[in-house]
């Protein structure tokens, strides 16, 4: 008779989560994000071919501070994606296996991602000239 008490597999409750582990689950949720960016692209396009009008209410809804917010949130998975999957490409190369290279390119995944989601966004409100 198997004993009941043991869990089965590392629940949520046990598991203690690990920089790999949040790295990894980021990656997927932000491809999901993309996901629904690509959605909210295809959205814009089609209103700028229905017209002025709905240009317009499409231009509204993202110029607003919760669109703005949103499109920064797009921008910051995109970046993520990119600078993971090129983290992945060296994993396909066999090489950053080891704990403290897995750590440090972690590190530079998370704060490339910030910094170039900043600086391209500093970059577009200063072509435009607002910020």
């Amino acid at each position: 008779m198997p004993n009941k008490t043991r869990p089965l597999s590392p629940h949520l409750q046990v598991y203690r989560p690990q920089i790999t582990s949040i790295l990894s689950i980021t990656h997927r949720a932000t491809g999901v994000v993309l996901a629904f960016a690509a959605l909210l692209l295809a959205y814009w396009l089609a209103s700028a071919a229905y017209g002025p009008e709905a240009f317009a209410r499409a231009q509204g809804v993202l110029e607003s501070w919760f669109g703005r917010l949103v499109l920064f949130g797009f921008t910051f998975s995109l970046f993520y994606h990119m600078c993971n999957g090129i983290r992945h490409l060296g994993w396909d190369m066999l090489w950053g296996f080891e704990m403290p290279k897995l750590r440090i390119t972690g590190a530079i995944v998370v704060i490339a991602s910030l910094s170039l989601t900043v600086l391209s966004w500093l970059m577009a409100y200063g072509h435009v000239g607002k910020l």
